[in-house]
C-alpha cells in the first residue's frame, strides 16, 4: 500500500504538516496514539511520531512534525504526491478518555499536535474542555484556530508577548487550579521542562496530571531501550508502556539527561543531512547553467 503524501503544509519555519494516506491507521486509530515512519526503503532510520488527526472515511492520517533531524528534515523535503516508504501503526497505549467535568489540555510548541485529537476526544466525552497553548513567539503557535473550535475557553500564551498573553503555560495554569472549582484533569503535552513545570503547578492542588513523554521515544517498539524513564520508581519503557503516564510519578530530570545524552548524534546527523542538501542544490544550479549554454 503506497502511503501517499495527500496535503503538506508549512505551519512555521521548521513546523510540517502533512495528510499521509493509511486507511487501515486511520480507521484503528485512537487518541493518543503514535506511528512509526519510514522515509525510504533503504536502511533509514524509523522514527515516532503521534497522530495529530485522522479521518477513517477517507482514509487519511495526519502528522505534524519539526524538521530538526536528519530524517525529519529529508521528510520536510518532501512534496505531495510523493509517497514515503513505510507507516506502521497505531502504536502505544490510547489515552484514557472519561467524562470528569472539567479538562484543561495544555500544549507547548510542537506538543499542541499530539494535543489536539485528546482534547477533541475529552470534549466529545461531555466534559468542559479548557485549552492552553504556549509557544516561545507569535510565529510558533500552531492549530490556534483548531482548538478554538473545541474548547470552551482558549487562552494563548507566548514567551515574547508577540502573541496572546506574556506568560508561560504554567501562569493561566495555576490560575486555574486556584480557582474556586479547580479542574478535575490536566493533560500536558510539550517539551520535557514545560510537561515538568506543569505537574510541579497542579501538585499541590492535588489535580490528576496526565504528560505524554513521546520526545524521548526512538524506534517505538522496545527493543532498544533507548526511551527508559523513570516513573514512581520503577523503571517504564515509553513506546510500549506509555507514551502517556501520571506527571506527579515521572522523574523528569532523568528524563532530560537521557535525552541530552543524544545530542552529538543527532547533531551530527543534522549537519550530514544539510551538507547532502546542499551538494545536491549545488548539482541542480550546475546542471541547469549547463542546459543554458
Amino acid at each position: 500500500m503506497e502511503h501517499t503524501i495527500l496535503e503538506k503544509r508549512q505551519l512555521s519555519e521548521q513546523v510540517y504538516m502533512m495528510r499521509i494516506r493509511a486507511p487501515l491507521i486511520a480507521e484503528a486509530r485512537e487518541p493518543g496514539q503514535f506511528i512509526i515512519l519510514q522515509v525510504d526503503t533503504d536502511f533509514g532510520e524509523r522514527i515516532p511520531l503521534t497522530i495529530a488527526d485522522a479521518d477513517a472515511q477517507s482514509g487519511w492520517i495526519r502528522i505534524i512534525f519539526q524538521a530538526v533531524g536528519g530524517t525529519t528534515m529529508k521528510l520536510a523535503a518532501f512534496e505531495e504526491g510523493e509517497a514515503v516508504a513505510a507507516v506502521l501503526g497505531p502504536l502505544g497505549h490510547p489515552t484514557h478518555i472519561e467524562r470528569v467535568g472539567h479538562a484543561v489540555c495544555v500544549g507547548g510548541g510542537i506538543g499542541v499536535a499530539p494535543l489536539y485529537p485528546i482534547a477533541q476526544a475529552l470534549k466529545a466525552a461531555g466534559n468542559r474542555l479548557t485549552v492552553i497553548v504556549g509557544a516561545r513567539s507569535k510565529d510558533l503557535v500552531i492549530l490556534e484556530d483548531e482548538m478554538g473550535e473545541i474548547a470552551d475557553e482558549l487562552i494563548v500564551v507566548t514567551d515574547d508577548g508577540s502573541y496572546g498573553r506574556k506568560a508561560l503555560v504554567t501562569e493561566p495554569l495555576r490560575e486555574l487550579c486556584e480557582a474556586d472549582a479547580k479542574p478535575d484533569l490536566v493533560v500536558a503535552i510539550g517539551p520535557p521542562v514545560m510537561m515538568k513545570f506543569a505537574a510541579e503547578t497542579t501538585r499541590p492542588f492535588g489535580v490528576r496530571t496526565m504528560v505524554s513523554l513521546n520526545t524521548i521515544m526512538v524506534d517505538g517498539t522496545g527493543m532498544c531501550g533507548g526511551c527508559r524513564v523513570n516513573v514512581g520508581g520503577e523503571t517504564k519503557f515509553v513506546c510500549v508502556d506509555g507514551p502517556e503516564f501520571d506527571g506527579h510519578q515521572v522523574d523528569f530530570d532523568n528524563m532530560m539527561r537521557r535525552l541530552a545524552s543524544y545530542r552529538t548524534q543527532e547533531e551530527r546527523a543534522r549537519h550530514e543531512c544539510l551538507a547532502e542538501a546542499r551538494a545536491a542544490e549545488l548539482e541542480k544550479e550546475t546542471h541547469e547553467s549547463q542546459k543554458t549554454v
